[in-house]
């Protein structure tokens, strides 16, 4: 496998792949960042088709979705790791130039794990012809880039359709992602969760409501009210994988305790899909529920850090779905929450989805408005009946809380520089999960 990725690289490949390292050890010590994304960008200027070059001879698996990406694929890499070594793009560029550079950082590596933004899914597969392709959710996420959420299904779907040879590896408890994935020859159901339903209260296919009523279990089962083109029923698929609160279920009888090192359900059901991806890739599934409980950190999320006698507890989240589970991963006992929200165009710059997340009270906790956009945020925590402080420094803001355990909430480019500003000050980072 190896020889097969190194010589499927053109002589035009390898310069680009050259150039591309030489550009990223000069971002990583010129303290400008990892570099994975400048590296990236350089290779595809010097060669447009390296992508392809690059995943020559690989089995790779995608992982899309709004929310859940980054945990998933480093779950995912973990569980494939048990058959094989894995390239993978660690910290999240889920872009081509990001992709590139994690395909070129390791050539070696006979299996890959590759997480991909939505709006690059089709390009991507048409580059590396996976071998499954995972799919987590669609919500609501950065309308002034991404656009509405029909839109994204319709495209995800026709470029999962172009791909007939992978394994699609799928939350049937999303109507979207159903949705995407329903036509698929062969698809691995898994009842991931979907706690958020705000953005599928319709079929994406034929506009009837869709209806939801909780069995005996406490399962979330969905189904259309009306009928697709062809006369078939379109609700919810049974699942072959499945969690409850103890244990991962699958097929054959399979059933394992489930103990993870990062919280919060939806986690639970991020765990799920990627055992099964695994799973479809020839991983054993006991070995893989082992491996993907080993994971507590990603790139930086669910970590606490020492921040002058502060233990801050870093979530990141980006859109309304996204929000709305982490606020129920935050431990209302804590000595203090930072909640920072910056409006970049990382982020999206409509930050009117803060007006969709249900912000709790948090009665005696003490709560800090921050971010660059922390005036929006006030705005949102006054009519939430959150008593609060504003101030724009999430550093700061966490100094401010009284000495303790404090929860951080923070969005895509908020998270990003609250690290850097951490990092700067050479605060403890050794410190994992709660």
């Amino acid at each position: 496998m190896s020889s097969r990725a190194i010589t499927a690289l053109t002589p035009r490949g390898r310069v680009a792949v050259a150039v591309a390292r030489l550009a990223t050890w000069a971002s990583r010590v010129s303290g400008r960042g990892s570099g994975g994304m400048i590296g990236g960008l350089v290779a595809l200027k010097l060669d447009p088709q390296l992508m392809r070059q690059l995943a020559a001879g690989r089995r790779t698996v995608l992982v899309t979705g709004t929310n859940g990406k980054s945990t998933t694929t480093r779950m995912l890499s973990s569980a494939l790791s048990t058959i094989g070594p894995v390239a993978s793009n660690a910290n999240g560029d889920n872009m081509d130039a990001g992709i590139v550079s994690a395909l070129g950082a390791d050539r070696s590596a006979g299996l890959a794990a590759i997480e991909v933004d939505e709006l690059h899914t089709p390009a991507v597969a048409e580059n590396t012809t996976p071998e499954a392709i995972v799919l987590l959710n669609l919500s609501r996420d950065q309308l002034d880039r991404v656009g509405e959420i029909n839109t994204i299904e319709r495209r995800l779907r026709a470029g999962v359709a172009a791909q007939p040879q992978a394994t699609v590896v799928a939350n049937c408890d999303d109507v979207m992602i159903t949705s995407v994935a329903y036509d698929n020859p062969s698809v691995v159901w898994v009842a991931a969760g979907s706690a958020w339903a705000g953005d599928s209260v319709s079929c994406p296919r034929t506009g009837e409501p869709i209806s939801r009523t909780v069995d005996e279990t406490g399962a979330v089962r969905w189904r259309s009210d009306g009928t697709l083109s062809d006369g078939r029923k379109f609700e919810r698929p049974v699942p072959d994988w499945w969690v409850d609160d103890q244990s991962i279920h699958g097929p054959d009888g399979f059933t394992a305790p489930l103990s993870l090192a990062i919280p919060g359900r939806a986690n639970r059901g991020n765990a799920a899909q990627a055992v099964a991806a695994a799973v479809a890739m020839g991983a054993d599934p006991a070995a893989a529920v082992r491996a993907v409980e080993q994971v507590d950190d990603v790139a930086g999320r669910y970590s606490t850090v020492d921040v002058d006698g502060r233990a801050a507890h870093l979530l990141l989240a980006k859109n309304p779905a996204g929000w709305q589970e982490a606020l129920g991963m935050i431990d209302t006992s804590a000595d203090g929450l930072v909640i920072a929200v910056n409006g970049q165009v990382a982020d999206g710059v409509d930050l009117s989805w803060l007006w969709d997340v249900r912000f709790e009270s948090f009665e005696g906790v003490p709560v800090y408005a921050s971010g660059e956009r922390a005036a929006d945020l006030s705005v949102r925590l006054s009519y939430a009946g959150v008593e609060h402080r504003l101030e724009p420094d999430p550093l700061k803001a966490i100094r401010g809380c009284p000495p303790g355990r404090v929860e951080v909430l923070a969005n895509y480019t908020a998270f990003r520089d609250l690290g850097r500003a951490i990092a700067a000050t050479g605060a403890d980072t050794g410190r994992k999960g709660k």
